[in-house]
């Protein structure tokens, strides 16, 4: 057959790659095997109203289209079997036809044959279906390299850029490295901060929450300006000493879309360091508080608090809710990691916060679940009785838990036993097939361990009829 012809072949390639931002070996496959799918569907329309669909879902398998660019076409080849006799014309070829070209041809070789239909009989339902399957893994191709771009990237926070806005959620250009080209990603509503002004153009630094493996309409990437991890990276970035491992973050709590518009975003920050001469506090602060007022900046004003971190909870919990002063902590629940923290009058409101959002922050940050009590209206002995009884209520809770967790496992331990016990009686096919093949591997053996227990007497025979022969 002829060369089917596809004028400006060559740019078309090159304009969907720059589109794209694929390469145009990615962009020649997808084309190659939407020309195949688009031929497959030529073949089955030959069938329609006739009789049923007679091509099974490998059927097309040794056929592959080939491009021409420098003539600009395509041929579609099959790859078929040389036989005596031809069962399949489109996987077989017979012998006695290959050797009229080929005179040195012989049985089970392969050769590559054009079956290149015309182009007016590859009809319009196979050009659409051309159309479509390339469309379709054009996206795919799209998905697997940003997949692969961005799945593994040390560096979480991106710089983006906006580009427009759909519904609550805002689109912006982002890149995972110079020379690489741009990508869209969604910043959805509950992500954005409230003091933020998403106008086209403006750039922000992003957190890159996830890469969506499930194929949808719409940017694969999701990032954040919410996440926590945004501010522990703007943190190694303006403080040279937790680059350089004398300071760590230990922990953060972070409110950035309070849940009232009369509260607003707050994170705190626990930080210790390594060496005992460095201040962990001071370093993340800077002089002047220059290098957290670059962070505050960074994120439109939110408030935070630097505070040190200590492997004693009663001053770990009373640090974390700073500004407040603190007179006591204490542990009434160690193992259920409950504190009552006891604070003058005038402190009251500021330790626990705007809508509580302080205390609710230095809950989170330590892991403790903390009471704020007013130091001069503080009954030690009625709390301690509601605390007794709060313990005993938790203890119970972990039984009935624990004992429903180990009838739980006892359960599952007895059906797994009756499994076993009802497979030996009435075996499933794989365990037949199993056994078969045990059977015929000891079978196997057993017949090669005659075999040579039977050379071995004939040999023992053979020399006791040496030795009684003529002498």
């Amino acid at each position: 057959m002829a060369l089917v012809l596809l004028p400006g072949l060559s740019n078309l390639i090159e304009d969907i790659s720059e589109e794209k931002k694929l390469p145009s070996q990615v962009v020649e496959a997808a084309l190659r095997e939407a020309l195949l799918k688009g031929y497959e569907r030529y073949r089955r329309t030959l069938y329609i109203g006739i009789s049923e669909d007679p091509f099974e879902e490998e059927y097309f398998s040794n056929f592959d289209v080939g491009l021409d660019l420098d003539e600009e076409g395509y041929r579609v080849l099959a790859s078929k079997i040389i036989v005596e006799e031809v069962e399949s014309e489109d996987h077989q070829i017979a012998l006695a036809e290959v050797m009229q070209v080929a005179e040195d041809a012989q049985v089970g070789d392969t050769v590559v044959l054009d079956v290149t239909p015309e182009k007016e009989d590859f009809g319009r339902m196979a050009a659409a279906t051309t159309k479509q399957v390339l469309a379709q893994k054009l996206r795919d191709q799209q998905r697997r390299m940003i997949q692969e771009e961005f799945a593994d990237l040390e560096d979480p926070v991106l710089t983006a850029r906006v580009i427009r806005f759909e519904r609550q959620s805002v689109i912006m250009a982002v890149s995972s490295g110079l020379g690489r080209p741009e990508v869209e990603a969604e910043l959805p509503r509950r992500d954005q901060l409230p003091n933020d002004n998403y106008r086209a153009n403006a750039t922000f630094k992003v957190f890159l929450k996830e890469v969506s493996e499930i194929p949808r309409r719409g940017p694969q990437l999701f990032v954040s300006r919410s996440n926590a991890g945004l501010v522990v990276y703007l943190f190694e970035n303006e403080v040279p000493e937790i680059q350089e491992g004398s300071v760590r973050i230990v922990a953060v709590a972070r409110e950035a879309n309070p849940p009232s518009r009369s509260v607003g975003p707050r994170t705190k920050v626990a930080v210790d360091s390594i060496e005992r001469e460095v201040d962990p506090v001071g370093a993340c602060i800077g002089a002047r508080g220059s290098r957290i007022q670059q962070v505050v900046n960074e994120l439109r004003g939110e408030k935070i608090d630097v505070i040190r971190w200590s492997p004693d909870p009663s001053q770990y919990i009373a640090n974390s809710l700073s500004p407040s002063r603190v007179e006591v902590v204490r542990l009434v629940d160690p193992e259920g990691q409950h504190a009552h923290v006891l604070v003058p009058p005038d402190q009251l409101s500021l330790a626990i916060g705007r809508e509580g959002q302080n205390v609710r922050l230095a809950a989170r940050l330590t892991g403790w679940k903390i009471d704020i009590k007013n130091s001069q209206e503080y009954d030690q002995a009625s709390e301690d009785a509601t605390v007794a009884e709060l313990i005993s209520q938790r203890e119970e809770e972990e039984t009935l838990q624990r004992e429903a967790e180990e009838r739980l496992a006892a359960e599952q331990a007895a059906r797994a036993e009756e499994d076993a016990r009802l497979r030996e009686l009435y075996p499933l096919p794989e365990d037949e097939e199993e056994f078969n093949q045990e059977n015929q591997t000891i079978s196997t053996i057993e017949v090669e361990d005659l075999s040579q227990q039977t050379q071995d007497q004939s040999e023992s025979n053979s020399e006791i009829n040496e030795e009684d022969g003529p002498r």
